[in-house]
């Protein structure tokens, strides 16, 4: 591996000069060594190769100055930046990509959403945007990120116009980083709960958290009207809040939950304790860079599914599971022409393919240029929808048992959000034989399935800032340091997460620091593509990278249908939109004012950067209004990444390149010589000093 290039020039004493020129410092296992360099002998017309030896014996009055030299470059070596990684195997790029994005969204969103939306009529729209915006949008920030070898704020030097996309979705991942990981503390939570030898903690009633409890019973046998026999139930008393123990577990034990934001309370040291673990957890996976969570991703991504498969074949064999299916696949055909079921399956597709948050940027940029990224796109899209469609009929088959025994219908006991994973789930296990080992497996899915999302999301934030500053971060051993001082970061972010008023708190992150602004970061890299830097152009490197062309069904999305579509759902939930609340059992909280105030302020800080990065641009490289063209023109582009056509291209880069500017004004190379001054007539103070009074 090549790490270092140099040039020094030492005189001899006995008259001959000794040059190194372009020498290499290789490791070779664990030695360092010169392994060639060019001795110039005064008289002598021609370099000759000699090993480090040779040279040494060559011209001996030298020794001591090439060992000087040998040694310089050993310790010039140790503060040289580390080379960029990349996937160690193909798989591994596809397996991070499912790990990231196939998530505890696919478990707990996906199924309420169909039920919501008319069952099996829900995936007609759904299907229909994963072709038209999923699929082409994840393929369009890999390839980016492919092309460019490089995430961040970097990768959309490809458009200096909007350049501040790199920005926002790093700003969108780090929001995300901060409440993601407090699921996975209530996961842990739950996960070392359900170590007990008797029943489950939230099983029953009777424990100091519980207030207006009402024990599980099978109420479809239960007549209030026979007091002789049921009259001393709660369940038939006159008390007006009825909450069961898996609610009271939940709201009261686990969350410890307030009256409002504005009584945030105390910490729960117990949840803090477990964020704390999630952290550490995490950190220790990441701290190597993509070798190691790589690596760990092939545990993270793929057990799972083994566990899902467990619980689906357990969940069939328990009665008013068909009917749990049943619900979840009959279409409700009119619900179709409802403007709230299309933006729904919007969102869902961003929210699942992980759209628009910089992260598949980050993952694309460790590809090898020639690797093949599209077909990987497609069985990314298969993978991920699959998922969702599979994990809706683990938790229907659970959702029809628990309306068979409580006599309900199926829209009745289920629930949005994280109630689905921490409250109807829970509660259905506690019928289970063995319930505590089920409730492990469950929870310990739900942990691998949040893990290797985290992995991958803190990865995203890590490469965008080490790419920035990759002379001072990609040295030694300060990219993990950089890595544990994001992960305190998070961490402490998430600490009024953990507090009494903390579901609060958690919900405002997740409602406005990562819905409606990551469509309107959609559109602009469509635009930003297709519009500016040119959909033939970015077409043709495509094809330099895979060795071939791919559809052109690709070319329309990018052009027309996916932004497009990005704007429209951004708008009909705009129609749409209403204020957040939170649903609890004593009824709907919502937001004060000067909450939902500072949950647009995150949108806005996250959106602002996009048009924000252009008065910058101008003023970062002094643009005259007559300049303001090179904007458009892609910069930091190396060789391998040129059309042929594109050699010589003005850009920020070089526009202050004398020769080059002169080159593209079309003068003809014999007038430099009949005429030496036309060189010189150039605007003053524009150029590098370097090239006054030179010729071309």
């Amino acid at each position: 591996h090549t790490v270092h290039e140099s040039f020094c020039r030492i005189p001899c004493r006995d008259g001959c000069s000794t040059e190194y020129k372009n020498s290499k410092i290789i490791r070779s296992g664990q030695a360092i060594h010169v392994p060639k360099i060019k001795v110039k002998v005064r008289g002598r017309k021609s370099y000759q190769r000699f090993t480090y030896k040779d040279a040494l014996s060559y011209c001996k009055k030298c020794t001591d100055r090439l060992n000087y030299i040998q040694n310089s470059l050993a310790d010039e070596k140790r503060t040289l930046i580390d080379a960029r990684e990349t996937w160690s195997r193909k798989f591994d790029f596809l397996l991070a990509c499912t790990g990231f994005s196939v998530g505890l969204g696919n478990v707990w969103r996906f199924p309420y959403l169909c039920y919501k939306n008319g069952g099996g009529a829900f995936l007609i729209p759904y299907l229909i945007c994963v072709v038209v915006g999923g699929i082409p949008l994840f393929y369009l920030e890999v390839a980016v990120g492919q092309f460019m070898g490089i995430a961040g704020l970097n990768a959309w030097k490809i458009c200096p116009l909007l350049q501040g996309i790199g920005i926002s979705t790093t700003i969108i991942v780090f929001f995300l980083n901060c409440y993601y990981n407090v699921i996975l503390a209530w996961a842990f939570y739950y996960f070392f709960s359900s170590f007990t030898t008797g029943d489950l903690p939230w099983a029953k009633c009777g424990h100091e958290w519980n207030k207006y409890c009402v024990d599980f019973v099978n109420v479809r046998n239960i007549d209030c009207n026979n007091t002789e026999k049921f009259g001393n139930l709660t369940y038939c008393s006159n008390q007006t809040l009825k909450l069961d123990p898996t609610t009271e577990f939940w709201e009261n034990k686990a969350l410890g939950i307030s009256e409002g934001i504005h009584d945030m309370g105390v910490v729960k040291w117990d949840i803090c304790l477990c964020l704390l673990f999630a952290w550490i957890v995490v950190y220790l996976c990441i701290c190597k860079g993509i070798k190691s969570s790589g690596k760990v991703m092939y545990v993270t991504a793929t057990s799972p599914y083994i566990f899902m498969t467990i619980l689906l074949i357990r969940n069939s064999l328990l009665d008013g599971a068909g009917e749990g299916v049943r619900f979840y696949v009959t279409p409700v055909w009119e619900k179709m022409a409802n403007m709230e079921v299309w933006v729904d399956a919007g969102t869902q597709i961003f929210f699942s393919y992980s759209i628009s948050i910089g992260a598949l940027t980050a993952l694309g940029s460790y590809n090898k240029f020639k690797d093949n990224s599209y077909r990987d796109a497609i069985l990314f899209a298969c993978t991920n929808s699959g998922t969702s469609i599979f994990a809706g009929f683990i938790i229907f088959t659970i959702l029809g048992n628990m309306a068979y025994e409580q006599g309900v219908t199926v829209d009745k006991v289920a629930e949005s959000g994280p109630g689905l994973a921490f409250i109807a789930y829970p509660k259905a296990v506690t019928k289970l034989p063995g319930a505590p080992i089920w409730s492990c497996i469950f929870f310990l899915m739900v942990i691998l399935l949040g893990l290797d999302s985290q992995f991958v999301g803190v990865e995203g934030v890590v490469t965008a800032v080490v790419d920035q500053w990759p002379g001072y971060l990609r040295k030694g051993y300060r990219r993990e340091v950089f890595i544990g001082c994001i992960c305190i970061l998070n961490f402490f972010v998430g600490i009024p997460m953990v507090m009494n008023g903390g579901m609060y708190v958690f919900q405002l992150f997740d409602y406005y620091s990562g819905s409606r602004i990551i469509l309107f970061v959609g559109a602009f890299e469509c635009i930003a593509i297709a519009w500016i830097y040119g959909i033939q152009r970015f077409y043709d490197n495509i094809q330099m990278m895979l060795g071939f062309k791919i559809n052109p069904y690709m070319m329309i999305c990018w052009t027309v249908m996916a932004p497009a579509f990005c704007m429209a759902i951004f708008i009909m939930s705009t129609i749409n939109y209403s204020e957040l609340t939170y649903g609890r059992p004593s009824g709907d909280y919502i937001y004060p004012q000067w909450a939902i105030a500072i949950g647009w302020s995150m949108a806005a800080f996250a959106a602002v950067f996009i048009p924000g990065m252009v008065p910058f641009q101008i003023w970062r490289y002094g643009l005259k209004p007559s300049e303001y063209y090179l904007l458009l023109k892609p910069q930091g582009l190396k060789e391998h990444q040129l059309r042929p056509q594109d050699h010589g291209e003005i850009n920020l880069d070089n526009f202050r390149d004398s020769s080059l500017r002169y080159r593209a004004n079309n003068v003809p190379i014999h007038n430099l010589e009949a005429q030496p001054n036309l060189y010189e007539k150039r605007d003053a103070g524009r150029e590098n000093p370097s090239f006054i009074g030179e010729r071309l």
